[in-house]
């Protein structure tokens, strides 16, 4: 057996947590950016949804199976998880570096596919790699840690489309001269920030009979495929009570992210890419601004939620986040002043907070400590079904049932997450969890 995991300082928290900062700054470009890139290129709204199907696609076929693979693999120099997000990493910078030269929708997300495939490489590696470290009393400032850098991230990815586009002026091949910007700053934050959790947190060495079972694990392609179908069906309850919440999470999200700043063009400008492009880009300006201030919402209440997740439970929290983020998804759309914007989206600020680290809390606990990559990838297949769901179910809504129009699919997806949240009223954590 593991002997006890010993208590980290605060900083080594902050530090092992610090690569976050670049994924998510990657993650924040294509929430906020990849999809006025679309507009740019020409691609309809009801186009876009089959556009970002590479996300979540990349995301149920890589993070499971390089979660098992990491289970799996132990170098006395490298480690478990460090080889799989360095390298994952490594391929994101290099696709931020080539993306804005994109010169027709099929570049543009023939490179998000590879983007994806980058970041999905990285992503449950590391989170297994924060809960490989930390003992069952810090793991929420661990995970809410995530949280904090989540926000960081993306708030930096969002200002950029606000501050960028004042700097680089005009037109460089068929995009603005600010996406060259943005992008280019990404590609440093990717391979920086991975870099320096990488210099300052080393892996905990297995022990002698740890060692012998790794050894013992093939790490095969064919053998980590039989590994994630065996998790699933060795899948504690609560997990399964998750994928629900997910479901209607997840989808909701998608449809935010998609839909924000020609929503916000509509409300606001009363302009669409096609009738009037220069207003949009205003509108896209100003929609980098908004979603940068949910991520700081994000970021500064991150810590808290982990206190309150430690006082009223997990559960209560993450119910009370979803509430708050539908109620501001609902106001978004019928806001005419622009800086009102802000209040409504405040709401979704200390949602995405809770999305980012408290569901972590209510599973934790009941995964087999030997399996956290495994079933890290399989916690993101719930995560990655809604929005494969979304993307290939959406368009037809959106066409067929919400006349096209982008700010019905921001109200669509606030009465989603009221739907979240009531799911996750049912979820029933084991009693002696502390999220319980």
């Amino acid at each position: 057996m593991s002997l006890r995991k010993p208590s980290l300082s605060f900083s080594q928290i902050v530090n092992m947590n610090v690569g976050f900062f670049g994924i998510q700054y990657s993650f924040g470009l294509q929430q906020s950016a990849v999809n006025p890139i679309y507009d740019f290129l020409g691609a309809s709204p009801d186009e876009i949804p089959l556009l970002n199907l590479a996300g979540p696609v990349t995301g149920l076929l890589i993070q499971p199976f390089i979660g098992a693979l990491s289970d799996s693999t132990w170098h006395p120099k490298w480690g478990r998880r460090k080889p799989y997000f360095f390298i994952g990493a490594l391929l994101c910078s290099i696709c931020l570096l080539l993306y804005p030269f994109s010169s027709s929708l099929w570049m543009a997300a023939s490179l998000l596919w590879i983007l994806d495939a980058g970041n999905n490489t990285a992503m449950e590696p590391y989170r297994a790699f924060v809960a490989d470290k930390l003992n069952d009393e810090q793991q929420p400032t661990g995970f809410q840690m995530q949280s904090f850098f989540t926000g960081f991230g993306q708030t930096l990815a969002n200002l950029s489309l606000f501050i960028f586009p004042m700097i680089f002026i005009g037109k460089t091949g068929s995009l603005p001269t600010w996406v060259y910007a943005s992008f280019f700053l990404g590609a440093v934050c990717s391979i920086g920030s991975i870099w320096w959790s990488m210099h300052t947190t080393s892996e905990i060495e297995p022990t002698e009979e740890e060692l012998k079972e790794i050894r013992a694990r093939k790490t095969s392609v064919l053998e980590s495929i039989f590994e994630i179908f065996h998790a699933i069906g060795e899948m504690p309850k609560v997990m399964w009570q998750l994928a629900l919440v997910y479901l209607f999470q997840w989808y909701a999200l998608f449809c935010y992210w998609q839909n924000s700043s020609k929503s916000i063009a509509l409300s606001v400008w009363n302009a669409t890419p096609k009738d009037n492009p220069e207003l949009y880009e205003q509108a896209v300006s100003w929609t980098g601004l908004v979603n940068g201030w949910y991520n700081i919402v994000t970021f500064l209440s991150a810590l808290a939620l982990a206190r309150y997740a430690n006082k009223y439970g997990a559960k209560t929290v993450h119910m009370v986040c979803l509430i708050l983020a539908a109620a501001g998804f609902l106001a978004f759309p019928h806001i005419e002043n622009k800086n009102l914007l802000f209040f409504a989206i405040s709401g979704f600020g200390i949602g995405w907070a809770s999305m980012m680290g408290i569901p972590y809390l209510l599973v934790v606990g009941d995964i087999p400590k030997e399996r956290y990559g495994v079933y890290m990838g399989i916690i993101n297949m719930m995560i990655v079904i809604p929005m494969i769901l979304q993307n290939l179910s959406f368009g037809y809504i959106l066409k067929h049932f919400l006349d096209n129009d982008p700010r019905n699919a921001i109200t669509f997806a606030g009465a989603l997450l009221a739907i979240a949240a009531l799911a996750t009223a049912f979820i029933k954590p084991s009693p002696t969890k502390q999220s319980a």
